[in-house]
């Protein structure tokens, strides 16, 4: 188990984009123990949807927990918009 905050740095590092982990629509404390994010070697495909990161990736990972993924703007990315368009928010950082 690792601390929530890890577990963001372990997602931003791995898939290039950040995320914000919820329960009960409220965000979960960075001081909360998590499972790690690593058990994949590399990021999604980029040509992969919202929506899948986070059935295929997150919730197998996260059971009972809610997440969001950001734009670089701090917007939240919509369920079809592709992972590579989401990365590429990310470029100018």
């Amino acid at each position: 188990m690792v601390l929530r905050s890890t577990v963001n740095r372990q997602i931003k590092k791995r898939e290039g984009f950040e995320v914000k982990i919820k329960r009960n629509g409220r965000v979960v404390n960075k001081n909360t123990q998590l499972p790690s994010y690593d058990r994949y070697e590399k990021a999604l495909k980029g040509n992969k949807s919202v929506t899948f990161w986070k059935s295929n990736r997150f919730f197998t990972c996260f059971p009972g927990l809610e997440v969001e993924i950001l734009n670089a703007n701090g917007k939240v990315a919509r369920g079809k918009t592709r992972l590579s368009t989401v990365r590429d928010t990310y470029l100018d950082d």
